[in-house]
């Protein structure tokens, strides 16, 4: 006598394909999802940084050398801001190094921005005045 169908090994064996088959694809999306989330968080700390940077580039006089922190809010997600401006060889120029960290997380930097602010600017602004 024949039947027709599928045996419970044979079952079991699919079953335990699709579970791993799954699970892979499970984790695949949660990668995904967390590297999404990651990378949003770093654009706008990276924001945070240039519009830090864009402060310091306005201000009328070069800013004072040494370390500053501070706090700004991006898309409702606070963030720190730590500066570090130092003196350069040139006297009409800053460096200005800045860093962003989540404030939930102090210890994992998020963006690093590097530039120079001089004084250009300043000088023009007082030849054009005579």
């Amino acid at each position: 006598m024949k039947t027709r169908g599928f045996t419970l090994i044979e079952i079991l064996v699919a079953l335990t394909i699709i579970a791993v088959a799954l699970t892979a694809g499970m984790r695949a999306i949660n990668q995904s999802a967390d590297h999404a989330n990651l990378l949003k968080l770093r654009t706008l700390a990276l924001w945070t940084a240039e519009n830090r940077l864009a402060e310091l580039q306005l201000m009328p006089t070069l800013p004072p050398s040494g370390e500053q922190n501070g706090s700004a809010t991006q898309a409702g997600i606070a963030f720190i801001w730590r500066q570090n401006v130092t003196e350069t060889p040139n006297p009409a120029f800053r460096r200005v190094d800045i860093r962003v960290v989540e404030r939930d997380a102090p210890d994992y930097e998020l963006a690093r921005l590097n530039s120079y602010i001089g004084v250009a600017l300043l000088v023009a602004q007082k030849t054009n005045t005579r």
